[in-house]
Formats: C-alpha cells, structure tokens, sequence
C-alpha cells in the first residue's frame, strides 16, 4: 500500500469515527429529550394538568404540588395521575405538619371518584409510618420500616428526600438515603395510577417538591 492510499485511509477511517461519535451524540440528545418530555408529562411543574383530584384540597405553588385541608378532613383522599404507569423511579422531597399523614400511592387504582379515594400500595409517612409500604384498601402494611432507623434519619417538619421504585413486583423506597423497603411483593399490580395522598383528620399540610419521575422501559 502507498503513503498516498494508506493517508486516504487513515482519514475515511477518522472521518467515520467522527460520524459515529456524532450519531452517538445526536441519540444521547433525542434520549435526554425523551427523558425530559416523560417527566414533564408526569408533572410539569406548573399546574395540575394530567392530574385530577379535589381542587379545594390541591394547588401547585413555586413549582411544588401542595396538599392542604385547612379545616380538616373525614375521608382519606387522593391527586392522582391520569395516566397508568409500570415500572418507575420516583424521586422528591417532602414536608407535612407534624400530626398530618400522607404518602405516594403506586399502581394503584381509584375505587370512589366522588372523593377521589384510591386501591392499592402506598409508600406512606407520617407518624410511625414513614417509609414504610401500606396497602390502602389493599390489606392493611406491607412492609412496616424500622422505626429506630425511621427515628435516626427523620426531619419532622422539615423536608425529607424520599425515593420510590417500583420494577417488575419489587419495590424500594429510600428515606433520606436510608432503605426502609426492598423487597419483592407478590400481590403488588404491574400497572396503576400514582396519587398523593391526604389523609383524613385534623387540618394538614404537606407539600411535595422537586419531583423527579424516570420511566424504566427495560427491566434490570
């Protein structure tokens, strides 16, 4: 082979290097914009859109969505997604008055549409429940978390990082970095709504903000 034809293939080679870098680059683009266009179908951060629930109880406010029952509730209720969803990482944080009670309902399903209460698993908090797995209307506690490890990394009134993942019938929940739940359930749906939860009782607040929701598409 000659200088002159080995030069030429050594530059077709770098040039097709530099089209697959470039194609690489352009499908990481298309997938963070994928990415980013999913989260944004599950709470833009502006208003309840792709939402329903009671409108007196519910508000977004500085990008946060806010739960509130200012006189009290009698009933347990629910801001829940239009949209069913499978496996998921769910990330956030979160603050409740100290006597209030809440939780993040996965794969779940709505049973009385006039209050909005829901079936299902419920990653819960509150009291002496947080991080733990409850099943509303689904037969009582999954799977309670460990109360001293609850007391250890709780702010109560304060915000708490919270992290929910649902994949096939194993869910995870995290409080504040911490592992209250990992395991597998059985009984667990393969796909449902996710909904906020107000519990019913004295007057509360609890508000949920920086939320970040990933769709997991392959099974890991």
């Amino acid at each position: 082979m000659s200088y002159r034809t080995a030069s030429l293939a050594t530059a077709l080679a770098l040039f097709a290097s530099f089209c697959l870098l470039g194609l690489h680059a352009v499908h990481a683009q298309e997938k963070d914009k994928k990415e980013a266009a999913k989260a944004d179908e599950f709470f833009n951060g502006k208003d309840l859109e792709g939402w329903e629930g009671l409108k007196e109880y519910w508000s977004v406010k500085d990008g946060a969505i806010v739960g509130s029952t200012p006189k009290g509730l009698s009933f347990n209720t629910f801001l829940c997604s239009k949209q069913m969803y499978g496996d998921f990482e769910l990330k956030f944080q979160v603050k409740m008055t100290k006597s209030g009670n809440s939780g993040v309902q996965v794969r779940s399903k709505i049973h009385n549409k006039e209050k909005l209460a829901v079936t299902g698993p419920q990653c819960d908090m509150g009291g002496p429940y947080w991080g733990s797995l409850y099943g509303e209307n689904f037969g009582g506690m999954m799977k309670a978390a460990d109360a001293k490890l609850v007391k250890k990394v709780l702010k109560e009134e304060m915000f708490n990082d919270y992290y929910i993942k649902a994949v096939g019938k194993h869910i995870t929940i995290k409080l504040n970095g911490e592992t209250t739940v990992d395991d597998d359930f059985a009984k667990a749906p393969d796909t449902g709504i996710i909904a906020f939860q107000l519990h019913g009782g004295p007057p509360m607040e609890v508000i949920f903000k920086n939320i970040q929701f990933t769709a997991i598409t392959e099974k890991k």
